[in-house]
């Protein structure tokens, strides 16, 4: 019987309604789940978690809610199994590649329960210390930090169900901030099985955690001035949201994840035979292959110089013609499919397009799948494109294809590396691996301009180096420019989207009194 995915609005389970979206197996294309069209009693629902939601998370102190968060933690784990299940049914993806999205939730869970636990019975953040405003400095000023006075609506991407909601969601309840889940559609059983676990376990009061399935219609009409939004996806739907009338009309304050076209250098010191070399090969392989490529920091332009370019697209090919591709069912397969035909298509037509100026040097379109039928199956073996003289391309630097694909381009010298990466016009992440510590230095200073998080590798950290494509809570994610603009994550840097900073100004004796109810933010 197929799964009936129901909206969580007003602290009770909405009725069923038509189903008009079909969620299918990226493998077989048999319908798995189905979710309805527009959500009604959007503007109710809202309201309930504005006023109740939100009353009854702000009554709790920042290490009570820590402590709830600790509890949605338990309840995921003892869940989890079946969370893997939902997850090879509706994303296609490996048991490992779905570890990445699962126990990725829960890690970030556990980091934010921890961090919160650390503020205490504080319900008030101190922003800096005090500054005196008057000669006798009996008249100071002191920034504080509180919860803003709306929810947080979270409009997420089909590449993490899981870790999408729950990386969100941790610092906007730990910040006392109800929130309204909106999944992208495709992928939305697994969300809504966390959040149906969540509720039936009452760990959370009512109105802190909603979720609507099947259409956005109406969400973005429902927001008032103190509400936050959260989005991940394209450049083009975020511009939408941009310019919406409630987003402009009542300055919603929005955060932004978009289009990333993150690129990895390898130094001009690691020679092939180094030890750098061939941790550059290893992680390109990763980034190209892990989720099959479906994550929003995977490496899209590997930068290498162009006396190592032969060298390096011989390396990665030889790796990636070992990579088994099909249906993740079968023990045999270390990679399954994009999350849906759709995104299939959009692949292929995103290789042909990049292959107008670039050679294909390992092509996965020729590669034989396992337990698959390439008729219905979303399945793409990866696909290694290249140009050996970077200044004769432009496409890749626009273009992102977002699956196993990946673009070699050779660069002159490390000024012509970094610019390279800058044409990204702002990603998410950029990588650099090399055992010459000073020019990574002064390399990533150089990058950290047009980039959110510069993850630099040499040999002494090739065993503790958490990874291109690996996004940590202790970490911001986000980047300037094309990536979005926004900032997520970050440690307790994240908890700043949830609050609104104000300045109270009185006597040295009145703003003492806030030390009572008060920690300090110290990310």
């Amino acid at each position: 019987m197929t799964t009936f995915l129901h909206n969580y609005l007003s602290g009770i389970w909405q009725p069923e309604t038509n189903g008009v979206n079909i969620l299918r197996d990226p493998l077989t294309g048999q319908h798995i789940a189905v979710a309805g069209g527009r959500a009604e009693g959007l503007e109710a629902g809202f309201d309930f978690a504005r006023t109740q939601g939100a009353a009854a998370l702000q009554a709790m102190s920042y290490g009570q809610r820590a402590a709830m968060l600790s509890e949605v933690m338990k309840v995921l784990q003892a869940n989890r199994d079946a969370y893997y299940e939902i997850s090879l049914a509706n994303s296609g993806t490996t048991q490992a590649d779905s570890a990445v999205d699962i126990e990725g939730a829960a890690f970030t869970l556990n980091y934010y329960a921890k961090a919160g636990a650390a503020l205490g019975d504080a319900r008030t953040l101190l922003d800096g210390n005090a500054t005196s405003l008057s000669k006798d400095q009996l008249f100071q000023s002191q920034h504080i930090l509180t919860p803003v006075r709306g929810l947080a609506l979270f409009i997420n991407a089909f590449n993490f169900p899981a870790w999408g909601l729950w990386e969100k969601a941790a610092p906007a309840l730990l910040s006392g901030v109800p929130v309204v889940i909106k999944p992208a559609t495709v992928t939305a059983w697994l969300t809504q099985r966390m959040v149906a676990d969540v509720i039936a376990a009452g760990v959370l009061p009512r109105g802190a955690l909603s979720i609507v399935c099947g259409s956005s219609a109406g969400l973005l009409d429902s927001l008032k001035s103190f509400d936050v939004l959260s989005f991940t996806g394209s450049a083009d739907t975020a511009a939408q949201i941009r310019s919406h009338p409630a987003i402009v009309r009542h300055s919603v304050r929005s955060n932004i994840e978009a289009d990333s076209l993150n690129s990895s250098i390898l130094g001009e010191d690691a020679a092939p035979g180094t030890l750098a070399f061939d941790l550059y090969v290893k992680e390109l392989v990763r980034e190209m292959t892990t989720k099959s490529g479906q994550r929003c920091t995977a490496i899209r332009r590997a930068l290498v110089p162009a006396r190592y370019f032969n060298a390096v697209a011989e390396a990665v090919a030889a790796k990636l013609a070992q990579v088994t591709v099909g249906n993740p069912r079968n023990a045999e397969v270390r990679m399954g499919s994009l999350v849906s035909r759709e995104q299939y298509d959009s692949v292929q037509q995103g290789i042909a397009t990049l292959a107008t100026e670039a050679s294909v040097v390992h092509d996965g379109r020729k590669q034989t799948l396992i337990d698959a039928d390439e008729d219905v199956t979303a399945c793409v073996a990866p696909t290694l494109l290249g140009v050996a003289d970077a200044d004769q391309a432009s496409l890749v630097h626009d273009h992102e294809v977002f699956g196993p694909v990946s673009t070699l381009l050779g660069y002159r010298d490390a000024e012509h590396a970094i610019a390279l990466a800058h044409r990204g016009l702002g990603s998410l992440v950029t990588s650099v691996f090399s055992a010459d510590e000073a020019w990574l230095a002064r390399a990533a200073c150089a990058l950290a301009g047009s980039h959110g998080r510069v993850h630099t590798v040499t040999p002494e950290v090739a065993k503790s180096q958490t990874g291109h494509g690996n996004v940590m809570p202790a970490s911001i994610h986000g980047g300037p420019g094309r990536a979005g603009g926004g900032e997520e994550l970050g440690g307790l840097r994240g908890l700043g989207f949830y609050h609104r900073r104000s300045a109270l100004q009185g006597s040295a004796a009145t703003l003492q009194q806030l030390a009572a109810v008060s920690a300090k933010w110290d990310y």
